[in-house]
């Protein structure tokens, strides 16, 4: 007898629920998709599985409401849908893609609670001119249910606190790169464009062969062929990108150059609009790009700037499996009651209790100029005069106690050029990271296509 393994004893757990769950539901006709197997005489299928991610599943019926979704939206916008069947394969690897990320930030701890889902659709209304209600009704109007905005909203927060804490965190530029960075950009002020891009990526997948990524090189190799013989390039991109961006046509849109890796400049500076480069390589994947636009963004240099800047302190504890949200709002509160009644000092208490790397510090994070920290955590700064400590303050990085030690009035004319350097190559890096990430958690998961299909 063969031998099962516990996954495939879990996996047959969650299958059997998805197969059994729910009440009766309409059946989906004939040449509307096919998502769901034709109704039996004995029994009603409600739906069934189309794909596993690790332990969970993607239902047909979930394929189907993205695709139709998807669809309407693309003809909307009159961009060029692919074939059914090409476009179905794009909805369900981004589907797998989300599920698995979603799957390893609910394994890191990740949460979003109701409290900080509240304030970010305020956010989002705010941006619109509306008040939540309003935006609620415009919503529900155009048929959007809000329950289900509301937790696409809390999945896109979780996906980034994941990003922020798997690929940000780890990026680093040095000041030999900004120096580099600044001369090569001084250098070309006179002549600096910005260009605007699309993307086809015929993406590698992890630990491939030299037989497999040979055969992702030929595929790529009949893209150009199909795009020089005068195939649409955006319909070519939903058919064949592996990119999040392939059903928008892979548009990207305007880049500075010195924002994109040199290799990919170094070819789209070598083209007219319309154009597109040969198959470029890189670690992701085989490339082909398309400059469809150019123009000129001439430099007068930086203007004199002066800002009002915080040394601030803070103490940090992040939300884990190990503490919970209302745990790390405890944990702070004793430890404000201590510096209160100065029965312990803050720079200590950091260094035993902060979550960062400036704990060795005292939790010194040195001076702060508008727009260097989080809104939350620079709201709560603007607020403190100079040796207060506030209350407990959440940010998407976690729960702070934050200290003002000082503040001054700075000429950062220098500093501040020094700081669009720096995040313009930080910018470049973390695209190049985030792709990468992407690429491994989508690689590293299991996934197993059910044959009826």
């Amino acid at each position: 007898m063969r031998k099962v393994s516990m996954h495939q004893l879990k996996l047959a757990a969650v299958l059997l629920c998805a197969i059994s769950a729910g009440n009766a539901a309409a059946q989906t006709k004939p040449g509307t998709g096919g998502f769901l197997p034709p109704a039996s005489s004995s029994a009603n299928v409600i739906d069934s599985i189309y794909v596993v991610v690790n332990d969970e599943v993607i239902t047909r019926n979930e394929v189907g409401a993205r695709v139709r979704d998807i669809t309407a939206r693309m003809k909307a916008q009159n961009a060029p849908l692919p074939e059914a069947a090409d476009l179905e394969r794009q909805v369900v690897e981004r589907m797998i893609v989300e599920r698995a990320q979603m799957q390893l930030a609910k394994e890191m701890g990740v949460r979003v609670d109701d409290a900080m889902l509240d304030r970010a659709i305020g956010r989002i209304a705010e941006q619109q001119n509306m008040t939540v209600q309003a935006m609620r009704d415009t919503m529900e109007k155009e048929g959007t249910k809000y329950a289900v905005f509301r937790e696409e909203i809390r999945g896109e927060i979780m996906m980034q606190r994941l990003r922020e804490h798997e690929v940000d965190s780890k990026i680093q530029v040095s000041d030999a790169e900004i120096d580099t960075f600044m001369a090569a950009e001084k250098a070309a002020s006179a002549d600096k464009v910005q260009v605007e891009i699309a993307q086809i990526l015929v993406r590698i997948p992890e630990n491939s062969s030299p037989e497999q990524i040979a055969a992702r090189r030929a595929r790529a190799d009949e893209v150009v062929r199909q795009i020089g013989a005068g195939a649409d390039y955006a319909k070519m991109a939903g058919t064949y990108s592996d990119a999040s961006d392939a059903l928008q046509g892979g548009m990207i849109g305007w880049r500075s150059p010195e924002l994109l890796p040199p290799i990919f400049a170094t070819e789209l500076l070598k083209l007219a609009p319309g154009q597109i480069t040969p198959v470029i390589k890189t670690s992701a994947g085989f490339y082909i790009l398309k400059l469809t636009n150019k123009r000129s963004a001439a430099s007068a240099g930086p203007e004199k700037a002066t800002v009002q800047q915080s040394r601030v302190r803070h103490i940090m504890v992040r939300v884990t499996p190990a503490m919970s949200a209302a745990d790390a709002k405890k944990k702070l509160g004793e430890l404000k009651a201590q510096i209160d009644a100065k029965s312990a000092k803050f720079e200590d208490l950091a260094r035993l209790h902060s979550n960062d790397s400036s704990a060795t510090k005292g939790g010194d994070l040195g001076w702060l100029s508008p727009g260097d920290a989080v809104p939350e955590f620079e709201a709560a700064v603007a607020a403190l005069k100079p040796g207060e400590v506030s209350g407990v303050v959440e940010s998407p990085l976690g729960f702070h106690l934050i200290e003002v030690l000082e503040r001054k009035t700075d000429d950062v004319t220098g500093a501040r050029a020094r700081d669009v350097a720096r995040n313009a190559l930080r910018e470049r890096k973390l695209q190049e990271a985030t792709e990468d990430w992407a690429r491994q958690v989508r690689d590293r998961a299991y996934v197993e296509f059910r044959e009826e299909r």
